[in-house]
């Protein structure tokens, strides 16, 4: 079931940059260029991305009323403005506060936090395969027929939650390298690979033919849900 989010932007850049982004990654979002009509909204959605400098009411007017006609609902305000005193105002009725620029990534990670703590989306495992189970509130990896957790090193267990926050596409090796060391791909370097290998000999029932993690010959890997 995807996620849904009210989405309050007027930087039509900005907006269509970050609601294709969530769309990809599996949310439901209704974008509004302001503030106007969005307590109608408010409760069809499990959050709500709100930006500050809005026309006509600003994000810290539309984000109390927003939290007054729906006290369930998280806020995340969205701000070029990284003044302590302007995060001190949002929080006063906003659940996080993220500053302009900011990665995708983060987005989304700071949105499952939100959601799950909000009770907005129960914590069901996600099932890899026949005999795989990952926990995503605790984060945790079971083999399913014996209820044993399965440990992952660090880096396996980020490139795990990387696939599993882009669930069914194509992931470029360079993508993945960059996501989750932060540095450039330099062409040759075979990190990923040996990562993938590694995850596979503690994920895969059979690793020289996986199930879990599939590779796509020339473009990258993917994890199917």
């Amino acid at each position: 079931m995807k996620r849904s989010v009210l989405y309050i932007e007027d930087n039509e850049k900005i907006g269509s940059w970050v609601k294709e982004e969530l769309e990809h990654r599996g949310f439901s979002v209704q974008w509004l260029l302001s503030g106007e009509g969005a307590e109608r909204e408010v409760n069809q959605h499990e959050i709500v991305i709100l930006d500050i400098m809005l026309p006509g009411l600003d994000g810290f007017t539309v984000g109390k009323r927003l939290k007054k006609a729906a006290p369930a609902v998280p806020i995340l305000l969205l701000s070029a403005r990284t003044s302590i005193d302007d995060k001190v105002d949002g929080l006063q009725f906003a659940d996080d506060y993220l500053t302009k620029p900011f990665h995708t990534d983060e987005l989304v990670a700071r949105l499952e936090v939100l959601i799950r703590r909000s009770g907005g989306i129960h914590s069901e495992r996600i099932a890899l395969g026949n005999h795989i189970e990952v926990d995503p509130e605790v984060q945790m990896v079971y083999d399913k027929y014996t209820g044993e957790e399965i440990i992952l090193t660090g880096k396996q267990h980020q490139i795990l939650m990387y696939f599993l926050r882009h669930p069914n596409q194509v992931l470029p090796k360079e993508q993945i390298y960059e996501a989750i060391w932060n540095e450039t791909y330099i062409t040759g370097d075979k990190t990923i690979l040996v990562h993938i290998h590694r995850l596979r000999q503690k994920l895969e029932r059979h690793p020289d033919s996986p199930e879990i993690i599939e590779t796509l010959k020339g473009i990258g890997y993917r994890v199917k849900l």
